[in-house]
């Protein structure tokens, strides 16, 4: 159950509260956050460290927010210009970030709302990871000079930031 893995929150918001500090808004994909705990903010920049200091969902405090759940986490000590929409917040060492990774793609054809026309290699699309979007470019398998929309195709992505992601993460790719 998604509940008992580690936590994990994809950042959708952050807002700034006076005399309170820093809130990050988000939908709870996996696990719990309670008051006092630890959390990484993962992704884009260097991995930071902070700690939940309250959890809030629909204007109420509560002292946890668990998967499946909208809510607002406040952080201790992170200034609100440190933090932005696409990293993601979880438990501290279970989650990476990257900027490169391999993967399968299957390219939607021109029927499918797709593509109309080949990309080659060197092909610098946005990948959708979540909540953000990232510049990526593409390195193909070795003798594929040319990909057609409708074709499944391994390939390495190389992203110009990094972003936290585990095996198994899904991710749409469009032109720029």
């Amino acid at each position: 159950r998604a509940i008992d893995m580690p936590f994990l929150l994809p950042i959708e918001d952050v807002f700034s509260i006076s005399g309170r500090g820093t809130v990050v808004t988000g939908r709870v994909e996996r696990g719990i956050v309670k008051v006092g705990d630890e959390v990484e903010i993962v992704g884009i920049k260097d991995t930071a460290k902070s700690t939940c200091t309250g959890v809030e969902m629909f204007r109420k405090l509560l002292d946890q927010g668990q998967a499946g759940e909208n809510c607002g986490v406040l952080l201790r000590g992170i200034k609100r210009e440190d933090i932005q929409r696409g990293q993601v917040l979880a438990k501290p060492g279970s989650i990476k970030p990257h900027t490169q990774f391999e993967s399968e793609v299957y390219v939607l054809s021109k029927d499918e709302g797709g593509r109309h026309t080949p990309f080659f290699k060197g092909y610098r699309p946005q990948f959708y990871f979540r909540t953000t979007d990232v510049t990526g470019s593409v390195e193909l398998p070795e003798g594929v000079e040319m990909v057609m929309p409708g074709d499944n195709i391994k390939m390495v992505v190389t992203l110009i930031h990094p972003i936290a992601m585990d095996e198994g993460l899904r991710f749409a790719i469009r032109e720029g």
